[in-house]
């Protein structure tokens, strides 16, 4: 069995007049996240790690900000590329543990929905994603409640030793 781990970091200002959107969720907030595309930073901290377990650079590289065919792109479709891609070169997602810092809105309400979007996404059960979310205590960007800032690592595993 060959396994793979990767970690994904991303990091987006709030901004007003902006939607919320976190691993593929709409939530209901003054302030969104700053970004060429949806800025679910939480969708992009996964597809970083994704490709950091197989070594194929990140998302900026994949799905440039200078590129307009990505201006309020759907993260979710990012991430269901990167997915395909990691699958046709034989390997599978084993589980996904991600980390959401800002101090507000509260998204602990909000996790479940998360888990069960990005599963969807990924084609694996909500039992494999673990989603937490924590605040900035005052300390910081986050803390200060300027942005968010999303932490992801991925296991993945080959298929019958079909990866490389």
């Amino acid at each position: 069995m060959s396994l793979r781990i990767g970690q994904g970091i991303d990091r987006h200002r709030l901004v007003e007049g902006r939607p919320l959107i976190l691993g593929g969720v709409r939530i209901a907030s003054q302030r969104g996240l700053l970004g060429h595309s949806d800025a679910d930073a939480l969708t992009h901290a996964i597809c970083d790690a994704l490709l950091g377990a197989l070594a194929l650079g990140d998302l900026g590289q994949r799905f440039p900000d200078t590129d307009e065919a990505h201006r309020g792109r759907d993260s979710q479709e990012f991430l269901a590329e990167i997915v395909q891609e990691v699958r046709e070169r034989g390997f599978e997602p084993v589980n996904l543990d991600c980390t959401v810092m800002a101090e507000a809105p509260r998204l602990a309400p909000h996790l479940a929905a998360m888990r069960a979007r990005l599963a969807q996404t990924l084609a694996v059960s909500a039992d494999r994603i673990s989603i937490k979310a924590t605040r900035g205590e005052g300390l910081g960007p986050e803390g200060r409640g300027e942005g968010m800032t999303a932490y992801a690592v991925v296991l993945v595993e080959s298929v019958e030793g079909k990866g490389q």
